[in-house]
């Protein structure tokens, strides 16, 4: 499920020219880019999510709470599949791209922060590409599973960008090995904000360390397409400040890259999104 994208914040939250500061997120929501990778997240990635949902079990009147959730797509998606008897819960640092008044509740909740809202309560709680970036991994990870019913499922699903770091899997020309070099330079940026590069292998054991039993995990990646170029060019164009001001990449070069990607001489990929899931013991 995708969804247009829409202005910036209408707070007019500020879009200072350095970037974003040097801590806390790097993908920010506050930028209109974030919109943009919303629809494109959401198209490469929204069908495998909704297939986990359906292997996990999830049917009308479940309560689901969605945590970072970002754009509207995966709360649209737990509305309709809970109807009116169920209940969504979605929420993000900054709410701003989710749509309240469509089939699910709003808050802005800090999973790494705030306690659990409604312990003991979910049938379902998922997060997507939101533990890799959060510092405090191991203390939001036992808020989600503080928030489960006995019984309840978890469904998390991050990137590993260690296992699979490049940005074009066939290296074979000049415009390859500049998106290659692109690539690890957002890595190290991620790096130095605090994600974990390597998270996403590591989810089957920290869900059973958390104590969730009936564990498993799979793995996806796109390689090449419309949705892969162009939530590459929004990642580009959303931290080009954060690369030029670290001296990881020129104008040049950045520029060189966009074109390519726009004349559609690339073929993506990306890290391989790994997803986990497992059960609270009870119910």
């Amino acid at each position: 499920m995708t969804s247009s994208p829409r202005p910036p914040h209408p707070t007019g939250r500020p879009d200072p020219a350095g970037g974003t500061a040097a801590r806390g997120y790097l993908l920010d929501n506050a930028r209109a880019e974030a919109g943009e990778r919303f629809v494109w997240l959401a198209e490469l990635f929204d069908d495998v999510t909704r297939g986990h949902f359906d292997r996990l079990g999830l049917r009308a009147g479940w309560r689901c709470w969605e945590v970072g959730a970002g754009g509207p797509g995966i709360p649209e998606a737990l509305a309709a599949a809970v109807g009116p008897t169920g209940h969504v819960l979605a929420t993000d640092i900054d709410p701003s791209w989710l749509d309240e008044g469509a089939g699910y509740e709003v808050r802005r909740h800090d999973v790494a922060a705030d306690p659990p809202p409604e312990p003991g309560t979910f049938d379902l709680v998922h997060a997507r590409l939101v533990l890799v970036h959060v510092p405090d991994r191991a203390r939001a990870l036992a808020t989600m599973v503080s928030a489960l019913r006995p019984g309840g499922r978890l469904l998390i699903e991050d990137a590993d960008t260690a296992l699979q770091p490049l940005a074009c899997l066939d290296d074979s020309g000049a415009a390859q090995r500049r998106a290659n070099r692109l690539r690890a330079a957002v890595r190290e940026l991620l790096a130095r904000r605090g994600a974990d590069l390597g998270y996403g292998r590591t989810l089957p054991r920290a869900l059973r360390e958390a104590g969730l039993v009936d564990v498993a995990a799979a793995g996806s990646f796109p390689v090449g397409g419309t949705a892969s170029d162009r939530l590459e060019a929004a990642t580009i164009r959303h931290v080009r400040g954060e690369l030029l001001a670290a001296g990881l990449a020129d104008d040049a070069e950045i520029d060189a890259h966009l074109a390519a990607v726009d004349a559609g001489e690339l073929d993506l990929t990306l890290a391989p999104l790994i997803s986990a899931w497992g059960r609270r013991p009870g119910g």
